[in-house]
């Protein structure tokens, strides 16, 4: 009766969005207030991130029943939303309340639809395997329109949506289907690894990619940091920062407080956000902020049960949690934006020449358009290191000037400031009596 009267209470009182371009100078203001439940804020940033806008500022509160959260957000050219139709797309989204809640799954699942097959993989990374997955899925007649690859601490995880290569549809035959997963979860199976990759066939869902890839790796622990002979040196050789989180208690309001500090990229709110709820805390309390380059997040949570975080255990888990969400999606290595006239083994012949030069791909993103494949790699040399310049220009002239560029080197970038001590930034805010003060704090420009 109570989850009833629940639904009934959020039916009567629907998300409630406005989109301001007036309220401040340099970024378009969503404001959103709605009826409190699980999963909402991430809900909320999901649409922003999907729509690819960047959140520079954001305050978030959801004590008590209501939700309401302040975004400022721009597009990747640093511009405010201007357009109409995106504005309206994003105000209907999100008072549509779209919700992806799937249940996690540790698995390699091939998953047919109406229009392709999603095939997810998980297993032990190493140089070539984007190449021999490939390789396997053009012997078996598979066309892949889109693909994200995410590889961290060992391990590699893949959401990669195909169709027949003869029909143009989603693939439903019960035998092919079992052979794609069979001969896949060989290539994906490592040498004595405790952690061997499981083929299952996945119940059908609608789910946000990019937050399936988070549920995969956390699944597979890839947070767990490995402590072996050399292991250590690869964050010596890696120029980036590291994420720098920490998990305290705020004992005068009973909450747990989460600080962040790390590079700026996008989708960097989503990545957070998406950890917390799908590791069952609730985030009641937040404000993000970025200065130039660096990203500053702190939350004030508890678990879904109401209580904060209570045990050491727990709070240096959920540190490492966080570290590996942020760093999935970091950016390493040299970019790379292949774009061409899409066809049958593209794929599968690019990565092949990538492997044969001796490039290790660290993350990709796949996609189609209008006949045209869109790619973009992230790769290093088989040890980690930079790629030299001079095996990307013998690349090129076997692809084509024209088809591969490079778009950024991350070795090349100026290096960040040094990390330094995280305050509280709702500090002032839990010392007042008021929800007041909250009000003043939305009018910011």
């Amino acid at each position: 009766m109570d989850d009833e009267y629940a639904k009934l209470i959020r039916r009567m009182n629907p998300p409630r969005v406005v989109i301001d371009n007036n309220a401040c100078e340099n970024a378009t203001v969503i404001q959103v207030d709605s009826v409190n439940k699980h999963g909402i804020l991430l809900d909320v940033v999901q649409v922003i991130s999907d729509m690819n806008l960047v959140i520079t500022k954001a305050y978030i509160s959801s004590d008590g029943v209501w939700f309401m959260d302040v975004f400022n957000v721009i597009d990747r050219n640093g511009n405010k939303i201007r357009d109409e139709e995106v504005i309206d797309y994003i105000q209907r989204r999100i008072e549509n309340n779209p919700s992806f809640a799937p249940s996690l799954r540790e698995s390699v699942g091939v998953v047919p639809t109406e229009e392709h097959t999603v095939i997810e993989l998980t297993g032990t990374d190493r140089p070539g395997l984007l190449s021999e997955i490939c390789a396997v899925l053009t012997d078996l007649h598979c066309n892949v329109v889109t693909a994200e690859i995410w590889t961290h601490n060992t391990r590699a995880a893949a959401v990669v949506h195909v169709t027949d290569d003869s029909s143009g549809c989603a693939i439903k035959d019960p035998s092919h289907l079992s052979m794609i997963r069979d001969l896949l979860s060989n290539v994906l199976r490592g040498s004595n690894d405790p952690k061997t990759a499981k083929t299952t066939l996945s119940p059908p869902g609608v789910t946000n990619r990019d937050r399936r890839l988070h549920q995969i790796m956390f699944a597979d622990r890839d947070y767990e940091r490995i402590e072996r002979e050399g292991r250590g040196a690869l964050r010596d050789r890696d120029k980036r920062p590291l994420p720098h989180v920490t998990v305290v208690d705020c004992v005068e309001k009973d909450y747990t407080v989460v600080t962040m500090r790390a590079k700026d990229r996008p989708k960097l709110l989503f990545d957070i956000v998406c950890t917390l709820t799908d590791m069952q805390y609730v985030v009641f309390h937040g404000v993000v902020k970025t200065v130039r380059t660096e990203a500053f997040q702190e939350f004030y949570i508890r678990h879904v049960d109401g209580f904060p975080i209570s045990l050491e255990a727990e709070r240096e888990r959920l540190v490492q949690c966080l570290e590996a969400a942020i760093e999935r999606r970091a950016s390493e290595g040299m970019e790379l934006e292949l774009c061409t006239k899409d066809r049958v083994g593209l794929l599968s012949d690019i990565t092949r020449i990538f492997r044969e030069n001796s490039l290790c791909i660290k993350r990709a993103e796949i996609s189609t358009e209008e006949g045209m494949a869109r790619d973009t790699f992230y790769v290093t040399d088989v040890t980690g290191n930079p790629v030299d310049p001079k095996i990307i220009d013998s690349i090129r002239r076997q692809i084509g000037d024209k088809v591969l560029n490079v778009k950024h080197n991350s070795s090349l970038s100026p290096k960040a400031s040094q990390p330094t001590t995280i305050g509280f930034l709702l500090g002032n805010f839990f010392k007042a009596r008021s929800f007041q003060n909250f009000k003043l704090i939305r009018s910011y420009s």
